[in-house]
């Protein structure tokens, strides 16, 4: 149920694509909880177990653990371009796998919430980061005005150096 929870929730959220490792995943149990079915939009990888594992080029590994020395939450930039990787749900990261991370942040709670409600927060939480949403108001309450339209600069026209 929780793999299909955080599957609905990504393509609510716009992923690119999914993935598993050495998952103890059937998707008829997912189906329950991802009524989006999700698998019908995104690209699913499978890998079997660790040494399987391929992410695109250039596409960084975010950890999601809560573990001493992970950055939190509210103060990581997400990179505009990765995947996150979360535990098992009685279980962590193994060593090998949070030594592929690029970055391994946490979610600054007192423990561990459910996977699926993880999931969903950082999800969340890169939808603020990277969006353009206006500056949040002072003040109790929220902003009815919408962001100004972007005004496009002028081309940036780069000469050929000439030799010396």
């Amino acid at each position: 149920m929780n793999v299909g929870s955080i599957m609905r929730t990504a393509h609510a959220f716009d992923a690119s694509f999914i993935f598993t490792i050495d998952a103890q995943y059937q998707r008829i149990d997912g189906e329950k909880s991802d009524t989006s079915s999700a698998l019908d939009h995104l690209p699913l990888h499978e890998f079997a177990d660790l040494d399987d594992f391929r992410l695109p080029k250039d596409c960084d590994l975010v950890g999601i653990e809560l573990v001493p020395g992970a950055a939190d939450l509210p103060s990581f930039r997400h990179p505009a371009r990765c995947a996150y990787v979360l535990g098992p749900e009685r279980g962590s990261l193994s060593p090998q796998l949070t030594e592929k991370c690029n970055f391994v942040v946490k979610i600054p709670t007192k423990f561990c919430v459910n996977v699926g409600v993880a999931a969903a927060i950082v999800m969340y939480d890169r939808a603020l980061n990277l969006g353009r949403y206006p500056a949040r108001p002072v003040r109790a309450g929220g902003s009815t005005d919408p962001m100004p339209e972007h005004v496009f600069g002028d081309p940036v026209l780069r000469r050929a150096s000439t030799a010396r």
